[in-house]
């Protein structure tokens, strides 16, 4: 625990697993706050993501160490009475809980936010992460990073323009919905030193890739035209992507705005093409991309 962060005093419970829940209280815990992971007897999953490992026994993936610094541990067996009874006791004495289990679980445990908890511990803010939320037609389905960047979109927008859809190289969503849960949490905290009421912090997987596909979805609501892959290629501003090189190897150029495609002219030895009609504008050089000066 960081004692001198502006989270310190703050009480955490961690109840996740996996990536998304443990990343946000990781990063309480980066900034103050006493976080307590609470786990199964078999241990969060993610602690045999190996090779690599932190031990020798191999207990501990360097995957899990990635996600879970800076918070002490206990071991419950959730599925029985006594261990859910410890499990109210150290939500007595929290602040903060977050919990990614599947939707419903915990109020069939007795210990449901809107059924109980919120009525029990008012001070509470309590942060649950979901696939797709606890209603609707994907209501209470799990929820994986490759799935949702897959059922999100996020895999038809990237790739080559000929090439398959494909998964981001990191768990973009996962992390993305951690980010969210972190700054719901926090926000929370903040409006509870006026209120004095904690709040629910309700964050999905779902929502988590929606945010992330602008520029796409922007321009897709406002032409109505499908997003195609453009590979490392930005889909709205060129240049902005991977040229291949004289010399055999690979450059990435961005230029953002009209003055500094001008100044990349000048640069490259070719400063007539800044007022070359087809380049003149970014719009004109996205209408262009392809063409060779």
């Amino acid at each position: 625990m960081n004692a001198a962060g502006a989270l310190r005093g703050l009480r955490v419970l961690d109840l996740s697993r996996v990536l998304a829940g443990p990343l946000c209280a990781q990063m309480l815990a980066d900034h103050g706050a006493e976080v307590i992971k609470v786990e199964a007897p078999t241990g969060d999953e993610t602690r045999r993501w190996g090779p690599p490992f932190v031990d020798e026994a191999e207990t501990t993936s360097s995957y899990f160490q990635g996600l879970n610094r800076g918070k002490a541990n206990i071991a419950l067996d959730l599925r029985t009475p006594p261990g859910r009874g410890v499990l109210h006791e150290l939500i007595a004495r929290a602040d903060v809980v977050v919990e990614n289990f599947k939707a419903g679980t915990m109020h069939r445990w007795g210990l449901g936010y809107e059924s109980r908890l919120a009525m029990e511990f008012p001070r509470l803010v309590y942060c649950r992460i979901t696939g797709y939320g606890v209603d609707g037609p994907l209501g209470g389905l799990p929820g994986y990073d490759a799935v949702l960047q897959a059922y999100g979109g996020l895999m038809s927008i990237n790739g080559e323009r000929d090439g398959d859809p494909l998964r981001v190289g990191v768990p973009v969503v996962d992390m993305t919905a951690a980010h969210q849960a972190f700054a719901g949490i926090l926000l929370a905290v903040l409006e509870r030193t006026a209120s004095g009421r904690g709040q629910l912090v309700d964050v999905t997987l779902l929502d988590a890739v929606v945010s992330l596909m602008h520029p796409h979805s922007a321009a897709y609501l406002q032409s109505g035209v499908a997003p195609e892959r453009t590979g490392a290629a930005h889909p709205t501003v060129a240049p902005y992507q991977v040229f291949r090189t004289a010399a055999g190897g690979q450059l990435f150029v961005a230029a953002a705005s009209d003055a500094q495609f001008a100044a990349l002219t000048e640069v490259l030895g070719r400063p007539g093409l800044a007022g070359d009609p087809r380049f003149r504008r970014n719009r004109d050089r996205v209408a262009h991309r392809s063409r060779r000066a």
